[in-house]
């Protein structure tokens, strides 16, 4: 598919966004908007077998993701977005990197209800925070199965209970290896399967 190629090509070194300018900004949007509109999966909420799994966020426009790069020594690694289907569940893990022996893992589970055959309503309920190596972070899957398995990650890991009620994420290009999201606050991202 031409449009998908093209829009892989020039999202390609802007660091998920923070090395874009404002004119790449604007050309990065309509190719994504006109990637939205040839979108194979026109019900991919029901498509659990391409919407589970983990994805690693190659754009986005959202301010609170691209703000990890505001700290001068730390240093965004790979941000996911990982959806189990099964059992409504989204976590999304963002590695810091920077200093050697001292990176860190910032994490958020949420649980999703679908809205619509493109929607869905999104409840945040915990956060994790620390350095990946007292998490025993090793890869987003060992990480998420000791999270569904119960574990605790003192010393910051804590109830989100003041969740946005209205927040929900629309799944607008869904295919074998690439999904298109937005965001309730205007966010875009787009993400690959790993």
């Amino acid at each position: 598919m031409r449009q998908k190629t093209q829009l892989l090509h020039a999202i390609a070194g802007r660091n998920r966004g923070l090395l874009a300018n404002e004119a790449e900004k604007v050309s990065l949007l309509s190719a994504i908007a006109q990637l939205e509109s040839e979108n194979p999966t026109p019900n991919p909420i029901e498509r659990s077998n391409l919407l589970g799994g983990n994805w690693r966020l190659l754009y986005t426009t959202s301010k609170d993701l691209l703000g990890f790069d505001r700290f001068p020594i730390l240093q965004p690694g790979q941000i996911y977005q990982c959806i189990r289907p099964e059992e409504t569940k989204v976590y999304n893990l963002a590695e810091i990197v920077g200093i050697p022996f001292l990176e860190g893992m910032v994490s958020v589970v949420a649980e999703f209800t679908p809205a619509s055959e493109k929607r869905v309503n999104v409840k945040f309920q915990r956060s994790i925070v620390g350095l990946q190596r007292m998490l025993g972070y090793q890869t987003p899957n060992a990480y998420i199965e000791e999270i569904e398995q119960g574990k605790t990650f003192p010393p910051f890991d804590f109830p989100i209970n003041n969740s946005d009620p209205n927040a929900w994420l629309e799944i607008t290009y869904l295919d074998e290896d690439l999904r298109i999201s937005r965001g309730n606050r205007g966010s875009v991202f787009v993400l690959s399967k790993s």
